[in-house]
């Protein structure tokens, strides 16, 4: 069975309700990045840091995959699927995908700022001022800032470097260094895109565009690459 490596971005979850970061309309509008989305956003007013993360828990609560989470989920049972997601939801678990890797974090879970191994499932519910890990300290969102590394970035690149077939879904590879994972695919991998908008790829890779939103594209992917497979 083929591995079939999939990174996702805000595009993926945008048909969800979930409202993107950098479009026209998006909360960076509303909010400056080094207030909410830093360590020293942290550090200068931990309650709008918490505020903000808990109106976006709120709102994924009310949010339900789409077309292209589902798709996305039922490419499992022709390829060996891993997905690796920008996204902090949880719309590809919900949808049915088995092996996801959240790149920057969870926003269903939070973490000890004295002990980050100390990591908690909270569903939906919000994070206060007061509310500690087991040893006593303030708990955070479970969210890689701007600033901090990415712990998952070394096995990111392990999965897509064993990739037949890699496929960008709703990311404007923009945002490094998780837009340089489609780099890590090996030189006889099948490469794809799929984004509505004009996204900027190396030329020297070979990457078939699918000019849709996530829930059309991944319908017209899951065609193609069954025909190309023989699967259909």
């Amino acid at each position: 069975m083929k591995k079939l490596v999939i990174l996702s971005g805000a595009g993926m979850s945008a048909e969800s309700g979930i409202r993107t970061f950098r479009e026209a309309g998006g909360l960076w509008e509303e909010y400056d990045v080094t207030e909410v989305a830093s360590p020293m956003g942290w550090a200068k007013d931990r309650e709008l840091v918490l505020r903000f993360y808990n109106e976006r828990r709120r709102q994924l609560e009310t949010c339900k995959p789409n077309a292209g989470h589902y798709g996305v989920a039922a490419l499992e049972k022709y390829f060996d699927v891993h997905v690796i997601t920008q996204n902090i939801d949880n719309l590809h678990e919900r949808a049915g995908s088995t092996r996801v890797l959240h790149l920057h974090g969870e926003l269903t879970k939070a973490r000890s700022v004295a002990h980050p191994e100390l990591i908690y499932d909270i569903g939906y519910k919000d994070i206060k001022i007061g509310d500690t890990c087991e040893k006593g300290a303030q708990l955070r969102p479970h969210i890689v800032w701007f600033g901090e590394a990415v712990p998952m970035m070394d096995e990111a690149m392990r999965i897509s470097s064993t990739a037949d077939i890699f496929v960008v879904i709703g990311s404007s590879l923009n945002v490094y260094p998780a837009a340089g994972l489609i780099e890590y695919a090996p030189p006889g991998a099948s490469l794809w895109l799929i984004d509505p908008n004009e996204v900027y790829v190396p030329a020297r890779l070979n990457v078939e565009v699918i000019r849709e939103k996530a829930s059309a594209g991944v319908e017209i992917l899951t065609k193609r690459l069954l025909h190309s497979e023989g699967k259909c």
